[in-house]
């Protein structure tokens, strides 16, 4: 999973940025305070000054001032602030910041100088204060994001993994919360996914053996005729075709009762790509005897699989035995090609329902039956997914091409 789409990382993200909003909402707040803090003890208390030592100028009354703020008139304003219009201001001289009101009374121009205002430090201090603050707010929302984040998370983890690994029990169920009614329902579900795969594969299993006794029965008859026959050429050819479909349909039950076990129950082994590829060309040359077709294995580098030989065997033979028997004229080409065994004709290729039907698409609702794809794709189909291979339809001008992609190493799906 990409750490961009963690749900604990959103959730992270959602504290520092529900931090960042509400530090930049408090920080105008807090400096219009600031400023207003400033008026109220600075320009305001300069203006009291002012209007307190004015009256006193004029009348001749001698005009003292508190510690660090001086009251000047006329030529006695020092000639650094002379040139200062009216209005109070900021100003540093000499090295020394100064809070200046300048005014014009009746009596001329004055200056209220405050030498000594510590304001300047106060509003460090604060602004100080509240950027410490506003690190420590947004670690703390960092450490409470992890933390809920994880409170949240991993209990969904903890249930994924359970799911994935099939565990006989999901965790959580006992919760009252959300997680609870989703462990439970997974759990609901999973049941009823359970029950319907063993009912199927439960009636697979009886159905395929239930006709493997019929079919016995009849290549046994078949090959009797077909012994008794030999020089009735009317005789033999229909007995040798009843021979051949009871066969085929005696591999088909078999291989059904081994889709109807479970893969660990099955005997699996290492194999050669290459040997059961040429195996299965050869077994089928007889499709394509007298018939403008050519069945051909055209090599490619070969690889070790690991899987169940007769379903293995039984897969690759049914895509050949599909091409062989819908191309007309042509070629079937088998080949091999990284960890895939390619099965490529030129025949018809294949109808709607069929190329639906590998893609997992829906199935158009015109398509009857298997159009033209017999019980072979569908077998295939069920075979890769029991040993963990996956089929797959490359289109091409004519004909069809079908890929049977092996995974690596030696495991079971």
């Amino acid at each position: 999973m990409n750490k961009a789409d963690s749900l604990r990382r959103r959730i992270t993200v959602a504290y520092l940025t529900f931090a960042g909003v509400s530090s930049l909402f408090f920080a105008v707040i807090a400096a219009v305070a600031v400023e207003g803090i400033e008026v109220r003890l600075v320009d305001d208390r300069l203006e009291e000054v002012a209007a307190w030592a004015g009256p006193r100028y004029a009348g001749g009354l001698p005009v003292e001032m508190p510690a660090g703020v001086s009251y000047h008139h006329g030529n006695g304003i020092p000639r650094s602030l002379r040139a200062l219009p009216e209005g109070v201001y900021e100003v540093t001289v000499d090295g020394v910041d100064l809070h200046v009101l300048k005014g014009h009374d009746g009596t001329g121009e004055f200056a209220v100088v405050d030498h000594d205002s510590d304001y300047e430090q106060i509003e460090l201090v604060v602004y100080s204060m509240f950027g410490v603050a506003f690190l420590g707010f947004m670690g703390f929302a960092v450490m409470l994001g992890r933390f809920l984040g994880n409170r949240i998370v991993n209990p969904i983890v903890e249930l994924a993994q359970a799911v994935q690994a099939r565990a006989p029990k999901l965790p959580l169920q006992e919760r009252t919360d959300e997680l609870g009614l989703l462990s439970r329902t997974i759990a609901g579900h999973t049941d009823e996914l359970r029950q319907f795969l063993d009912r199927e594969r439960f009636f697979t299993g009886d159905v395929s053996h239930e006709l493997r006794t019929p079919l016995t029965v009849i290549a046994g008859a078949a090959e009797v005729l077909m012994a008794r026959t030999g020089g009735e050429d009317a005789l033999h050819a229909p007995a040798e075709r009843i021979y051949r479909a009871a066969r085929e349909a005696s591999d088909v039950t078999a291989m059904l009762l081994r889709l109807a076990r479970s893969p660990d129950r099955l005997e699996w082994s290492s194999m050669s790509a290459a040997a059961l590829a040429r195996e299965e060309v050869a077994r089928y040359q007889g499709l394509v005897a007298n018939r403008p077709v050519e069945l051909r294995y055209a090599g490619g580098t070969d690889f070790m699989l690991y899987g169940v030989r007769e379903l293995v065997l039984a897969a690759i033979g049914n895509l050949i035995r599909n091409a062989c028997q819908y191309t007309e004229q042509g070629m079937v080409e088998v080949r091999l090609t990284g960890r895939s065994v390619i099965v490529e004709d030129t025949g018809p290729g294949l109808p709607p329902a069929a190329r639906a039907r590998l893609r997992n698409e829906p199935i158009p609702a015109d398509a009857r039956g298997s159009s033209g794809t017999g019980l072979g794709l569908g077998l295939v189909q069920r075979i890769c997914a029991h040993l963990g291979a996956t089929l797959v339809l490359r289109e091409h001008g004519t004909g069809s091409c079908i890929e049977i992609q092996f995974p690596e190493g030696l495991t079971r799906p």
